[in-house]
């Protein structure tokens, strides 16, 4: 859409105080929309940019609806991530929460829904390579955050079907860069104790922060813009598969650590994880286990995912190359450039 012939329009971000939601809403400002975050926290740096911030929990219906009034279109990032907890909690925020975010957007007449998901929601433990929207959820999920998430996906489907919502669905993959607070401080954080799953052969695709940020924001224009968008999927990525491991060192090394040099296979990374699932399960060990059977099936195995539907429909191009992104992701860690994105 136009910059200079861009409608103002009032916008609710949940999640505006994450990671993704936080990049969506510096956008979202700069371009001269209003912007509401509705977030557990009060966040300063989202008040000096102006933001109206809206405090609760995506579970509880009340604040959901009150973050909603006057809005004509939402992004909704937040959710329960991590490969750790009891169905109950996942369930709660991701899927409770995203039929919360549908009511409301249809009693207050909500134009359009940019719903955040993830190609997890389609990983089914085997080598997913260049595989596009059309490849189904799998029989049995190894985890409740893909679980919940792919029902959250068909409940915006349904929306969308049912014609009073206009929402497009995105599934960005693996998303860092600096401010990153999920993935690559768990990278950094394990250091001197990881172990490579696998050959070392997988191929993996990542999305850096300002491209996944530039694919709401593409999605949000063009559904307005092209309603019969609406109810479609589309994968988000850098579009350039490297080794996973590569990529897991690549990280390191902005961070100032060595490659990963010990290794151990699937079946041994399985087994372990199936002892410590086992051993926090029945302790009710509520901390993440250093190994769980999906997770090591997620390191050994390739995903990377077709993004010509993204591109054709959306106009999506990665502006920012995996190399350019390890750049400035170095640069922030080294605290030379807090607020590049």
């Amino acid at each position: 859409m136009d910059k200079h012939n861009q409608k103002i329009q009032n916008v609710l971000v949940t999640g505006g105080g994450g990671f993704l939601g936080g990049a969506i809403v510096s956008r979202l400002v700069g371009r001269g929309d209003r912007v509401r975050s509705f977030s557990r926290k009060f966040y300063p740096e989202l008040a000096s940019l102006g933001v109206e911030q809206i405090q609760g929990d995506i579970s509880d219906q009340r604040s959901v609806e009150q973050a909603h009034e006057g809005i004509d279109l939402v992004f909704h990032t937040a959710a329960k991530p991590g490969i750790w907890g009891t169905y109950s909690e996942y369930f709660k925020t991701n899927v409770f929460g995203t039929q919360n975010v549908l009511d409301a957007c249809r009693r207050h007449g909500v134009s359009g829904l940019v719903h955040t998901s993830s190609p997890s929601v389609v990983f089914n433990g085997k080598n997913m390579e260049g595989v596009n929207e059309s490849v189904p959820y799998p029989e049995k999920f190894h985890a409740h955050y893909p679980k919940t998430k792919a029902i959250a996906e068909q409940h915006v489907v349904r929306a969308a079907k049912e014609g009073w919502l206009k929402a497009v669905i995105l599934r960005p993959h693996l998303i860092w860069g600096p401010k990153d607070n999920h993935l690559v401080p768990r990278i950094l954080a394990k250091a001197n104790r990881l172990l490579r799953v696998g050959d070392g052969k997988n191929l993996a695709d990542t999305v850096y922060i300002a491209n996944a940020a530039d694919a709401h924001i593409l999605a949000a224009d063009k559904l307005l813009g092209c309603p019969e968008l609406s109810g479609r999927i589309y994968f988000i990525t850098q579009g350039e598969p490297i080794p996973l491991w590569d990529m897991i060192d690549a990280i390191l090394k902005a961070g100032g650590h060595s490659p990963v040099k010990r290794s151990v296979s699937e079946k041994t990374a399985k087994k372990i994880g199936a002892v410590c699932e086992f051993i926090y399960g029945i302790l009710h060990i509520t901390a993440e286990p250093p190994m769980t059977r999906f997770l090591a099936e997620e390191l050994a195995a390739s995903h990377w995912f077709d993004i010509q539907a993204a591109r054709k429909d959306l106009g999506y191009v990665p502006r920012v190359s995996t190399e350019e992104g390890l750049r400035r992701l170095e640069a922030w860690l080294n605290c030379k450039n807090l607020t590049t994105f």
